[in-house]
């Protein structure tokens, strides 16, 4: 029976290869032929028939037309995580190195970052990378649900995460900086006197930076605890943005206080002690026990470990 199952696997596999797999995820991803194509740098023709074979092999559409646009099938929809972390595993298979000699690796390393972990680590680990592995490459890419939502399957697909504890169960991790909360909002903000007060958290409205609880911060939850309920007028997936946001209104945003250094330090804002005891950020570098033994890891590892931060 098994030997039966494993034949049938391997005839319904027959006649895919590498360039079909990325072209299902290019086409899952951009939904639409021109997207995909222009994605891999190959002919629409050459799209519309790798879809075309695609649709064969699985007995499905993928995709179907919606008005002036694709949309995915309710199967594309199921196969489209499955094909970024494919893509990203075979990707990782055939870049791996038996021995890794920075000098001369042309790896691509890929890390999962919030704008704030970028704007703090980024530059000292880009630099340090480059003037020792002038031909490796740093891919940064979004934080997103999946990436916190503790699917151990991703974190094969990914070098590592920078994020505070608190967010992540991975077993490894390098602790990188602690950092401080505060609070900024509008340099003419006549309501906020030169102190903040519980008050002015229960009153002021908020710019967030999360969709749902999994990713508050700390801090926030610690502020809902102690009785706040924030009202919140508007979210932005981008730490960095906060203080435009607050800057020609009345609302606040609680900011790690190396971010607000760096982009609310001028005379529009005021950066503004919490009113309550906020319990520090700790941003670590998170990865995967799989990736322990890969010397190329390793070394990336005692990179971040010697930043000065």
């Amino acid at each position: 029976m098994d030997e039966q199952r494993d034949r049938a696997a391997e005839l319904r596999l027959s006649g895919l290869d590498l360039p079909q797999l990325h072209a299902l995820h290019a086409l899952l991803t951009e939904r639409s032929v021109t997207g995909a194509a222009a994605r891999l740098g190959r002919s629409q023709p050459t799209l519309s028939s790798s879809l075309a074979r695609l649709r064969r092999h699985f007995g499905d559409e993928l995709l179907t037309r919606s008005g002036n646009h694709y949309a995915l099938t309710r199967f594309a929809e199921q196969l489209r995580p499955l094909t970024t972390v494919a893509v990203a595993a075979v990707e990782r298979v055939f870049g791996a190195e038996a021995e890794f000699d920075p000098a001369q690796t042309r790896r691509e390393f890929t890390v999962v970052s919030s704008d704030h972990g970028i704007s703090v680590v980024g530059g000292p680990l880009v630099a340090r990378v480059a003037r020792e592995a002038p031909g490796a490459r740093i891919r940064f890419i979004p934080v997103t649900p999946e990436s916190i939502s503790r699917k151990e399957e991703f974190y094969h697909t990914v070098d590592g995460v920078f994020m505070p504890h608190g967010y992540l169960d991975l077993p490894r991790n390098i602790d990188l900086y602690t950092d401080r909360w505060v609070c900024v909002v509008a340099a003419g903000n006549s309501r906020v006197g030169e102190r903040l007060t519980m008050a002015d958290l229960h009153e002021l409205p908020w710019v967030a930076t999360f969709h749902d609880p999994l990713g508050r911060a700390p801090a926030w939850r610690q502020m809902e605890l102690l009785g706040v309920s924030p009202r919140v007028c508007a979210v932005a997936e981008s730490f960095l943005a906060l203080p435009q946001l607050v800057r020609h209104g009345e609302a606040i945003a609680l900011l790690q206080e190396r971010v607000a250094a760096l982009v609310a330090s001028g005379p529009e804002f005021r950066i503004m002690e919490c009113p309550f005891e906020a319990v520090p950020l700790v941003e670590a570098f998170w990865w995967h026990p799989l990736h322990d033994d890969d010397p190329g890891h390793t070394w990336l590892r005692r990179c971040m470990s010697e930043l000065t931060l």
